[in-house]
């Protein structure tokens, strides 16, 4: 009689209801290999799947799923603790495979705890080298591997020319690990794995949708200067969405409607070169839900929309919210809002649930909005990212912002960039004289110098402008005090030591208020306002700050061009302004 081996026990279900061992492999391996195919790592990732639970063979293993379900294992050898990820890398150190055997270690060895150093300076034990070296328990259990399974080839892939190898391995990684946790959902809990399946509509639905609904709304736009220009940059994009995969920026001043232009862009471009997703990397979660809000609103679009970042709440338990949960597990679905510590933190971590989401990153559109405001102390790593998913991975960049930041390659005597991009091609035409035509604000200093004021003049003068105005500031502590020194009733304040629902539901109160108010408020707010916020005050106050701070702030200023003259943003020193403010 042949012995069975099982990869997954059900609870109070025989053996004969369990899910065998040798399925479990196969259907991982398979898996793997589709979600590798696109980058040309099908080999590495079918191999890993393949043996990435050969320590399940063990007799202790299967003793230990017997015991648990309270049958009699007729297994001599006592269960215990079993590590069964390691017996897969033993079995590749075998056949000699140097430095494939690394390779396929690190996927099979880590599929559980991770991605780890190969040598042992920094985390001792925990390292790769000694875990492959230390094979002694692996020895018996890989005499119980099939033959079917365990005579396999060394993947004949090369890590394709150019492409950074960690990068790779940890793109194959997510492949396998991904496939692994689909497969056990899939046999453990077949309605979670029932509601995960359930089809998205196509990307050309959503294009056809998209285009209705843009239709509509640009029919019920007032003329204006600026709804003119904003049809211009519309069909620039949808325009631009023909050409090639490239890395691309979208210069658009504050205000030229970016938010919806850009997904014009993603959506054409998406369709026409089969691209599986569009990614918004967005740096405030306050603009992730103003983006996913205007996306959600669009027909169609209602259950496609997967916002992955720390503040989405899961409390509601209706099962459209649910499945979104399961899709921010691994990105599975057509249209990704996150953050951009999600996505490049993703991107260069070691946790199987972190990195398990890699490969639904290969073939899209990802636009990074705000892209000033990617912070340079993580430049380099950053665009080394995005360069690395662009040349190796099909990844079509979209660099979004009114500020662009210069990010190709740069060699100045005070600024040396050797890992920027080589080239970016710009969507819109002429990006200077778009900003000249939707110039609506001048900016100029408080008193028309720098000389530092008190805040109590801020408020004085704040008042006395009888009119609805927003100041920014650099602290949070300088909110909490302007907003004391104004009238209550009249009054908003907003920071991030607010929780995300409370600042939420005040930006919608501000919002509300700006459409037909007809006394004096004020608006108290440090810089989470200024990036993508869409909100139109005819006066702007902003503490000292950059360049960029300065020209976003004034784009929350007659941002609709509704004002007979221009609106005024007024630049002012606090007293104890930061230093590096000055």
């Amino acid at each position: 009689m042949v012995k069975k081996f099982y990869a997954h026990s059900l609870e109070g279900q025989p053996p004969d209801k369990w899910q065998p061992l040798e399925d479990h492999l196969k259907n991982v391996a398979e898996m793997a290999r589709d979600f590798a195919k696109p980058f040309g790592g099908e080999q590495w990732a079918y191999l890993a799947g393949l043996w990435h639970d050969l320590g399940k063979y063990a007799d202790t293993f299967q003793a230990k799923l017997y015991v648990e379900n309270g049958f009699e294992s007729h297994i001599e050898t006592r269960p215990g603790k079993v590590v069964h990820s390691e017996a897969g890398g033993h079995l590749a150190t075998a056949k000699g495979w140097n430095g494939a055997d690394r390779i396929l270690s690190w996927l099979i060895m880590g599929h559980h705890a991770g991605l780890t150093d190969y040598f042992t300076d920094e985390i001792g034990a925990k390292a790769l080298e000694p875990k492959m070296r230390n094979s002694i328990h692996s020895e018996q259990i890989l005499k119980n591997v099939p033959e079917i399974i365990a005579n396999q080839a060394m993947p004949n892939q090369a890590i394709p020319p150019g492409a950074d190898p960690a990068f790779f391995i940890r793109m194959l990684f997510s492949c396998v690990v991904d496939a692994d946790f689909l497969d056990t959902e899939t046999f453990m809990n077949k309605a979670k794995a029932g509601l995960r399946n359930r089809e998205y509509p196509p990307m050309q639905f959503l294009l056809e949708s998209f285009d209705e609904f843009m239709m509509r709304l640009c029919s019920k736009a007032k003329p204006s200067p600026v709804n003119k220009t904003r049809a211009e940059i519309l069909k620039q994009c949808r325009h631009a969405a023909e050409s090639k995969p490239d890395v691309f920026s979208l210069t658009v001043p504050t205000g030229g409607g970016k938010t919806l232009s850009s997904l014009a862009f993603a959506l054409r471009h998406a369709v026409k070169y089969e691209k599986n997703r569009i990614i918004y990397v967005i740096p405030y979660t306050s603009i992730i839900e103003q983006t996913a809000n205007v996306f959600r609103q669009i027909p169609g679009f209602e259950d496609v929309v997967i916002e992955h970042h720390s503040n989405v709440a899961e409390t509601d338990e209706d099962k459209e919210t649910a499945r979104n949960r399961l899709a921010a597990e691994n990105w599975d679905a057509p249209l990704i809002v996150t953050t951009s510590v999600q996505f490049f933190e993703s991107l260069y971590a070691c946790k199987t649930s972190r990195c398990r989401k890699l490969h639904n990153i290969v073939n899209s559109v990802v636009i990074f909005d705000e892209a000033q405001c990617l912070p340079p102390e993580y430049l380099r790593p950053s665009v080394f990212a995005i360069r690395e998913l662009f040349r190796h991975y099909h990844v079509t960049p979209v660099l979004c912002t009114a500020t662009q930041p210069v990010l190709t390659q740069t060699k100045e005597f005070d600024f040396n960039f050797r890992e920027g991009f080589e080239s970016v091609t710009e969507i819109v035409k002429s990006p200077g004289q778009l900003a000249e035509r939707l110039k609506r604000v001048k900016t100029q200093l408080y008193r028309n110098d720098l000389t530092p004021v008190d805040l109590p003049e801020i408020a004085e003068s704040i008042q006395a402008e009888e009119e609805a105005v927003l100041c920014i500031v650099n602290r949070k502590e300088d909110t909490r005090s302007l907003a004391r020194l104004l009238p209550t009733e009249k009054t908003f304040h907003l920071s991030t030591n607010m929780c995300a629902e409370h600042r939420s539901n005040t930006l919608e109160k501000i919002k509300n208020r700006l459409i037909n108010y007809t006394s004096p408020f004020f608006v108290i707010s440090t810089s989470l306002v200024e990036a993508g916020v869409d909100i139109d005050f005819p006066v702007v106050y902003r503490a000292l700050a950059g360049l960029d701070s300065i020209a976003q702030a004034a784009g929350r200023c007659n941002r609709e061009g509704r004002l007979p003259t221009f609106g005024r943003t007024i630049i002012f020193v606090p007293k104890d302004q930061p230093r590096d403010s000055r």
